[in-house]
């Protein structure tokens, strides 16, 4: 028989599952006593698992009303260059995206100077939600070299990062990337994508990812869900050595 760290675990994994598929923010969670009818466990594993849940932030307990589904809240430091994925799998959560735009474009001034290419080039333009447990997090367009761009595009990425593409499949590693954050507002088409109210705060995030030789090789815009995504760093103190006394 299963132990009950293990049932506990199980429990909150399967209700993590259900995020954005038939639970929402907002949405009441089935009670203590559903749960246990549902999975055929103790109370006290049940709670375990929704005190977890609540610990993590994925849930929000009201003291005799219920528990109910928050809007992620997630921490990501900003220490090495990772995917949209491999930020989310720290997390524990699941990821997908939902794919908007893939089109052939004339690249505009400023993704012409990201990419280092002539003017006239066309690239690959790729728009998409990027969703957590079920739920928006992110608006990603991401520009691509118009070779490379066009393999990418051949990929599943509804499932597929777009990272593991280039490197995985694709024979282009990624060694480092430059970043540029500014606060911003959700206008029409982001608050829609990214289920918010026009003008809710949100970070837009500007990523040129090199390749070996200094070769840049992706340029994105993303626009994160500020209510959902606090990025941290450390940083040392210039001029600093060693510890303090």
């Amino acid at each position: 028989m299963a132990s009950d760290g293990t049932l506990y675990a199980q429990i909150e994994s399967a209700l993590v599952a259900r995020f954005g598929v038939d639970l929402h923010p907002g949405n009441k969670l089935p009670t203590e006593d559903s749960l246990i009818d549902e999975y055929g466990v103790s109370r006290i594993t049940v709670r375990r698992a929704l005190q977890n849940l609540a610990s993590k932030g994925f849930i929000v307990t009201k003291r005799g009303i219920g528990s109910f589904v928050a809007t992620p809240a997630l921490s990501q430091p900003l220490t090495a260059l990772t995917s949209f994925v491999e930020d989310m799998d720290a997390h524990g959560l699941n990821t997908t995206a939902r794919v908007l735009v893939v089109e052939e474009i004339t690249a505009p001034a400023h993704v012409r100077e990201a990419l280092e290419l002539p003017l006239g080039a066309k690239v690959v333009r790729i728009e998409r939600v990027r969703l957590a447990a079920g739920q928006p997090v992110s608006l990603d367009e991401t520009y691509l070299p118009l070779h490379l761009g066009r393999l990418v595009a051949q990929g599943d990425l509804e499932n597929e990062p777009i990272f593991d593409l280039l490197e995985k499949r694709h024979d282009t590693p990624l060694v480092e990337a430059a970043y540029a954050l500014k606060a911003g507002t959700a206008d029409s088409p982001t608050a829609a994508a990214l289920d918010v109210d026009e003008g809710s705060a949100i970070f837009r995030i500007e990523r040129t990812s090199f390749t070996t030789g200094q070769k840049p090789v992706d340029y994105e815009i993303l626009h994160y869900r500020a209510d959902a995504m606090t990025f941290t760093m450390r940083l040392p103190r210039a001029g600093a050595s060693g510890d303090a006394e």
